[in-house]
């Protein structure tokens, strides 16, 4: 039985570092086949890695969960098997082919919301802010507010009878 650490190791030299070296490559030679298939890769890659925080946490248990992982995404990554090539042409493209405008339409709301929310929040958080600051100087203890009004005094008594 291969052990979580492991699994994330060679999930995350081989799913990760080799893949985006060759990304590199394909983006340094301009080749659009290379590119093309490295970008399906990551695709697929980015929804397998998000798929694989919520399994990680329901199926950790089931045998051979780790073996597994490290099966698939060798799959995924092998020229002669060309998994990533497949599962984007065959379910991702086409699922998102469909649901393009909804998603685009969705990202913009959320974007939306997420700019209102946050100028929202920073308001409140200055009206809590200044408000603290308020209370914090009206009940500043009455000792350093009659130590202040002397100094007026003697300030203003001294001024008085200079001009004098």
């Amino acid at each position: 039985m291969v052990s979580w650490i492991i699994s994330r190791l060679v999930v995350l030299i081989f799913g990760t570092l080799y893949p985006a070296y060759y990304s590199y490559k394909a983006v340094k030679s301009k080749d659009i086949k290379e590119y093309v298939k490295w970008m399906m890769y990551w695709i697929i890659f980015a929804l397998f890695t998000t798929a694989e925080t919520f399994t990680d946490i329901f199926l950790c248990w089931f045998p051979f969960y780790y073996e597994l992982k490290i099966a698939f995404v060798a799959w995924l990554l092998s020229p002669y098997t060309k998994g990533s090539s497949l599962l984007y042409r065959k379910f991702v493209h086409p699922t998102l082919s469909s649901k393009e405008k909804e998603i685009d339409d969705c990202l913009v709301q959320a974007k939306d919301r997420s700019y209102d929310a946050l100028v929202h929040f920073g308001k409140r958080g200055l009206n809590v802010a200044a408000t603290a600051a308020v209370m914090a100087a009206s009940k500043a203890p009455p000792r350093i507010l009659r130590s202040r009004s002397r100094f007026r005094k003697k300030s203003t008594s001294s001024s008085a009878t200079e001009t004098t």
